[in-house]
């Protein structure tokens, strides 16, 4: 098993900046990739960004160029770096593992951005 902890949420005014963090902990070994997804009101999460082992990193288009997602094996800790933050990016944020083919999530935490 797997347990994620987010943190870092809040309410910032455009252009502002966020840092969230995920804590990993339980039976780590073995995780393939490490994400932050979002969820506005409605079923669809989006992938936000995405570090596999290797360090190789993925942004989805809307957040390129703003957002860095970053580990820190020493801490067990995944991070998502949100600069120049708009409207738009209002969202629960999620962090997610992949492992073995099984995906974790953690509970979420609200990021408010206003205009």
């Amino acid at each position: 098993q797997v347990q994620l902890e987010e943190s870092g949420g809040g309410m910032v005014q455009a252009g502002g900046s966020l840092r969230l963090s995920c804590v990993v902990s339980g039976s780590i070994s073995s995780i393939d990739a490490m994400g932050w997804y979002r969820q506005t009101p409605g079923p669809q999460r989006e992938l936000v960004a995405r570090i596999k082992t290797d360090g190789s990193t993925i942004y989805a288009d809307s957040v390129k160029g703003r957002f860095t997602i970053s580990r820190d094996n020493a801490k067990n800790t995944v991070y998502l770096q949100m600069n120049s933050l708009k409207p738009e990016d209002t969202a629960v944020y999620y962090c997610n593992a992949l492992k073995l083919g099984r995906i974790y999530w953690g509970q979420g935490t609200q990021v408010t951005v206003s205009s």
